[in-house]
């Protein structure tokens, strides 16, 4: 695979500048950390059957600071056709109080309880003074994976904390391990824009969804040019986008920034399948106040465009980094999940005057 991000290659999506290493970890503070699970066993309930799973978890702060101080949110939903919990607690408070896990759809119990136990060991208020609620998204990976056993552990929460550093992997790591994208690999990707008045928003994708057929690179109907199908019937499938930024903004304001997201997906391509699950959430590190304390003041409305423009932006490319990142993939029953063919997207977006010079 060609390390080589569509930057290096010279693909400018927007016209935002990224952050040094156009990262949701660009925004100060964040990190992001995975557990990679892949296991080839029999089929139940002899064994465990075909793993290609995992958890990814992304870090506001540190954990042990998170109790005292929650972090300002706001949640949007595109189409609903999925979980993240803890989002009503951000709807009617404003905040939430725990890293934001992601994994498969039917592991989000066994994450949610090693998130407790985590939140716990990290400040042992926990469960004492107050109680926590986590914050865990979900996408549906059993096309590669063997959803009937939950392949995930409760401790993969804390080993994903444990793991979380600025330099993460993207593409078929941790939750994004058995996640397709427009019918290739899909997965994790990340990227991040300096908004106009400096600041910065970062996005990190659990992408799983769209039709081969809808893809668009840079403005460049790739998937429909290069064709043919690598998807079972059913194009449908979710996607999870977490923004972060260090602007201080108000849950409100939070809020309008995570919708943005569903514009940066729309540019790729999604149009929100009936059956699947477009939930964003927003967040934060500039905002963070006391619990229990009045929230900070929010950003001033004159910034807002930007900082909008910036998570479109970032979101658009953090798909595409997902895609370019994840490698050929064989899961369940022998399916193969072939990565994006490097070398024909460079040669359409070439052709098409998309590659800077």
């Amino acid at each position: 695979m060609d390390a080589r991000s569509l930057r290096d290659h010279g693909l400018r999506i927007g016209t935002l500048e990224p952050g040094p290493a156009s990262s949701i970890a660009d925004v100060s503070g964040v990190r992001v950390g995975h557990v990679t699970v892949v296991r080839d066993e029999p089929d139940p309930p002899e064994g465990r059957g075909t793993a290609r799973s995992g958890v990814t978890v992304v870090l506001p702060g540190e954990p042990s600071s998170l109790l005292a101080q929650p972090v300002p949110a706001g949640v949007a939903v595109l189409n609903g056709a999925g979980e993240l919990t803890g989002s009503h607690e951000v709807r009617e408070w404003g905040t939430f109080d725990t890293p934001v896990y992601l994994t498969a759809t039917m592991s989000v119990g066994r994450v949610y309880d090693g998130a407790v136990t985590a939140a716990v060991a990290a400040d042992p208020r926990v469960g004492v003074d107050d109680v926590v609620i986590p914050v865990v998204g979900e996408c549906d990976d059993s096309w590669l994976n063997d959803a009937r056993v939950v392949q995930v552990e409760a401790a993969d929460a804390q080993r994903a904390v444990d793991a979380a550093s600025a330099g993460f992997a993207t593409g078929a790591v941790g939750a994004g391990t058995g996640m397709m994208c427009f019918e290739w690999k899909g997965g994790i990707g990340t990227a991040s824009r300096v908004a106009p008045d400096g600041s910065a928003v970062g996005a990190l994708v659990l992408a799983n969804f769209g039709a081969r057929s809808d893809l668009v690179v840079g403005g460049v109907p790739v998937g429909r040019l290069i064709g043919g199908s690598g998807w079972g019937p059913d194009p449908a499938g979710s996607c999870i986008v977490v923004v972060a930024t260090d602007a201080p903004m108000t849950s409100a304001q939070l809020e309008r920034l995570a919708r943005r997201a569903g514009l940066g997906l729309a540019r790729t391509g999604s149009v929100a399948h009936d059956g699947s699950g477009e939930i964003f959430i927003g967040f934060s590190v500039g905002s963070r106040v006391p619990r229990g304390d009045p929230p900070a003041p929010g950003a001033p409305r004159s910034s807002l465009d930007g900082l909008f423009q910036a998570a479109v932006e970032a979101t658009e490319e953090a798909v595409l980094c997902a895609l370019w990142t994840a490698e050929t993939t064989t899961g369940r029953n022998g399916r193969v999940a072939e990565a994006l063919p490097h070398e024909r997207v460079l040669e359409l977006l070439r052709s098409h005057g998309r590659l800077a010079s």
